[in-house]
């Protein structure tokens, strides 16, 4: 029989805020975001996600309407290229979640550790 926290496998855990009735900011959305300043192009960082560019401009208009000012820039494409970058306000709203995610994170682990010692051990390897 395995010692209680070896053989333990990472423990998966997202974050998913519903602001409002309609309006909802998670893991994935941050992530383009930051794909978004990673890579200077809305096209560029959903190819990186391996999703639709129609997607991720469907995405970028959804973040750029729930909050009071746009979270992602945009200048048209063409000959000289165009491109993205986020706001000051879309970065402080990825800071934001970030930092919050971090935080619960460790106000989880007491209890995600009870959970995982709580397996059996099929489960468990």
């Amino acid at each position: 029989m395995a010692q209680p926290g070896h053989n333990r496998q990472p423990v998966g855990f997202s974050l998913r805020l519903q602001l409002s009735p309609e309006s909802r900011l998670g893991p994935g959305k941050v992530a383009l975001l930051e794909a978004i300043e990673a890579t200077g192009s809305i096209s560029a960082a959903g190819r990186a996600m391996t999703m639709s560019y129609r997607r991720a401009w469907l995405l970028v208009d959804d973040l750029n309407r729930m909050f009071r000012e746009p979270l992602v820039a945009a200048a048209p494409g063409g000959a000289k290229g165009g491109g993205a970058h986020l706001t000051p306000m879309g970065r402080a709203i990825v800071g934001h979640y970030r930092a919050l995610e971090s935080k619960a994170i460790k106000a989880a682990m007491l209890h995600i550790d009870a959970l995982q010692e709580a397996m059996a051990e099929a489960a468990a390897s």
